[in-house]
């Protein structure tokens, strides 16, 4: 057991002391190249970049996840419901020039500093207080949205139910 503690000891001094030692390139007669951290005949020495460190807060600096979702979730349940008046899910309809006015409701009204976040296809589009954002030019075809109820930090605190619609627009046939 010792034996194999003090061969794992030693085995990292080796390793610890060869990151700081140089690098050489050797090329062969057939175009192998080797590296090596010594000297090699006909080799020539390596210019090797400095590692990159980052130092990492102090756990104590940072906030648990566990209670900031739990927080989060607590800011959130204070909300019984979160849904599209408009468009409605699985709704067709014609938009000439892709304009689709999204329309978003909230039992209880929004609270002070939060805002509705309207997402679609998974991108933010818009918010809004007054439960209405208007997105120009959406493509023709079949879209998904999802409306957030968001805080003054921008954290998302209630999600409500994702939506499916389909925008008919024109098209100029050649």
């Amino acid at each position: 057991m010792k034996t194999l503690v003090t061969l794992a000891s030693g085995i990292l001094i080796l390793a610890a002391s060869t990151s700081w030692a140089e690098v050489y390139r050797h090329v062969d007669a057939q175009g192998n190249v080797t590296f090596s951290d010594e000297p090699i005949k006909g080799g020539e020495p390596v210019k090797v970049k400095p590692v990159t460190t980052i130092t990492l807060p102090k756990p104590e600096a940072v906030r648990e996840p566990r209670k900031l979702r739990e927080e989060v979730e607590r800011k959130g349940a204070s909300y019984d419901n979160l849904a599209f008046a408009y468009p409605q899910d699985d709704q067709a309809f014609h938009s000439g020039n892709g304009t689709v006015t999204f329309e978003v409701r909230s039992t209880p009204g929004l609270k002070p500093g939060h805002k509705y976040e309207i997402t679609l296809d998974g991108q933010p589009v818009g918010q809004s207080t007054s439960g209405s954002v208007t997105v120009p030019n959406i493509d023709r075809g079949t879209h998904s949205a999802v409306a957030h109820i968001i805080d003054r930090n921008g954290v998302q605190v209630k999600t409500g139910q994702p939506i499916r619609f389909t925008v008919h627009r024109p098209s100029v046939a050649q």
